[in-house]
């Protein structure tokens, strides 16, 4: 079995427990990422209704809840591989298309939407850069991509190396006694350690074409936020 579809096979599984683990797991404090999120890219953007929004690796539907208390008269998409994830998400989400599909080859039209966004999704994606390239694609000119994530930190700081034992130690016990599977759990800290680091995400997004590239990391960095345009 390959890598992916090992990935996917394991979010299938978590998928009841995973909206209570990940509010536990962050004390809430995702939540606020998240409205920071859109708050961001609804200023660069410039408007509020009308708009077509796609959250890829959306999960159980979380990122969408945030973008309809945000804005008017717009059609929302989420697409994720796990079918576990897309049917809680489809009993939570109301005017929503669900769509199962890999962020490497999404089924929609080049230029087709004004946001893509993608939170704590891209670093399980293999060969996620051919995912950015599918971003690029698929956003109209002018449209802005988010990101929310857990990046590999290279060079951690003391106040850095406390998260980190959080996120390496604390979380997979935690994580594994809430949903029943250690194991997917420990895969967490593992993939935030083979991931980019913000740097080299920047870099990768900026030659692939995206611009005014911001970037901002949270909490002993543990997490991070990037809002990039697609040139007009």
């Amino acid at each position: 079995m390959d890598k992916q579809k090992k990935i996917v096979e394991m979010f299938d599984v978590i998928a009841p427990s995973y909206d209570l683990a990940n509010r536990v797991l962050s004390f809430g404090i995702d939540i606020g990422w998240r409205k920071e999120g859109c708050k961001r890219t609804l200023e660069r953007i410039g408007k509020n209704q009308g708009l077509k929004v796609l959250d890829v690796a959306c999960g159980t539907g979380d990122m969408i809840a945030h973008w309809q208390t945000q804005l008017q008269c717009s059609e929302f998409i989420g697409i994720d591989p796990s079918k576990g994830m897309l049917e809680i998400a489809q009993k939570k989400i109301q005017n929503c298309t669900f769509i199962e599909a890999q962020a490497q080859n999404l089924p929609l039209e080049d230029e087709s939407m004004d946001i893509i966004s993608i939170a704590y999704g891209l670093r399980n994606v293999c060969e996620y850069p051919l995912a950015l390239k599918e971003f690029y694609r698929v956003l109209k000119k002018g449209g802005v991509l988010l990101i929310l994530e857990f990046m590999h930190n290279p060079n951690p700081s003391f106040f850095d190396s406390l998260g980190l034992f959080y996120t390496q130690k604390v979380l997979p016990l935690l994580g594994g006694w809430i949903s029943k599977n250690k194991q997917a759990y420990a895969y967490l800290p593992d993939s935030i350690k083979d991931f980019a680091s913000v740097d080299e995400l920047r870099g990768q997004l900026e030659n692939i074409g995206f611009s005014h590239i911001f970037s901002k990391s949270y909490h002993a960095k543990i997490s991070s936020i990037f809002v990039a345009s697609k040139e007009k």
